[in-house]
């Protein structure tokens, strides 16, 4: 079943609605306990405060009446996956907070995100809500991306560093320096002044930034373990498909948002990009080194 373009615009204003009631809630609160989930992968995807549970129990009570009217599956970070997104032609994918590690630190870079994904992994509705700036940036596929409810155009070309913004994990990996020193090869191609690297932010709004920016990436090399999960893209990709920008893996395709064996997304690298011009480039640099 396809749904209509009135029913998708009604389940992004529901969709907007929970993300910006809950983070309203977000933007009042400070964490009181922090707890460790799990002990693979890194930190921020190891840690949980009683935060992000409130916060998923406000959007579940806008989004669980719309499960059993349109028939949608749900996902979301903070529950065990039940499979439904296997079996429903639609399911939400949420992350009550992306970034935690900023949130916990009491530093901007974090975000509500909601997605509605079709089946094949198609995002159709993307919504993020930035506690700190009280912005909600939103997409539904063949709609446009908007930015407070106005449509949002990418910044101009006039820009003359090159931005890589990225999760604080890389700073001390063993990527860092393959992938400043492509990004300062490309930097220099572009005849742009160098390479700037912002590593504050989780990968929601990590996203977000380079969309706010002329000339800016967002690049995870390959791995099987770790590296980011389906609601840390789902709606970001939404955004950047309506924006024109680039959400792909790093070999250039899109992303598998219903993975069947995984919720892991890294397994074939992140790269968002302003442009695909961009994307090229970074593409063929980092290939040529794997």
């Amino acid at each position: 079943m396809k749904l209509s373009g009135t029913v998708l615009t009604k389940l992004a204003d529901l969709a907007i609605d929970a993300a910006t009631a809950a983070g309203e809630m977000i933007a009042r609160s400070r964490p009181k306990e922090i707890e460790r989930k799990s002990s693979g992968g890194s930190l921020a995807s190891q840690v949980v405060t009683e935060v992000d549970r409130r916060s998923e129990a406000i959007i579940l009570e806008t989004l669980n009446p719309t499960l059993k009217r349109f028939e949608l599956g749900l996902l979301t970070e903070e529950q065990p996956d039940d499979g439904g997104r296997f079996s429903a032609d639609y399911f939400w994918c949420i992350d009550p907070i992306d970034g935690t590690l900023p949130f916990i630190e009491g530093t901007p870079g974090y975000a509500v995100s909601i997605a509605l994904v079709r089946r094949d992994g198609t995002p159709t509705i993307g919504v993020v809500y930035d506690p700190v700036g009280a912005t909600v940036v939103h997409a539904i596929a063949g709609a446009g991306g908007f930015r407070n409810g106005r449509p949002w155009d990418l910044q101009s070309s006039s820009g003359t560093v090159l931005s890589l913004f990225t999760d604080k994990s890389l700073l001390s990996s063993e990527e860092r320096d393959q992938i400043t020193t492509v990004l300062e090869e490309i930097a220099r191609d572009m005849g742009l002044t160098g390479l700037h690297v912002d590593a504050s932010a989780g990968a929601v709004m990590n996203a977000c930034k380079v969309l706010a920016n002329p000339h800016a990436c967002y690049v995870k090399l390959p791995t099987q373990n770790g590296g980011g999960s389906l609601w840390d893209y789902a709606g970001t990709a939404c955004i950047f498909s309506e924006a024109g920008a680039v959400a792909t893996d790093i070999y250039g395709q899109r992303f598998d948002l219903n993975r069947a064996d995984s919720t892991l997304m890294c397994h074939r690298g992140i790269l968002f990009a302003t442009n695909e011009s961009l994307a090229q480039r970074i593409r063929a640099l980092l290939l040529s080194n794997l």
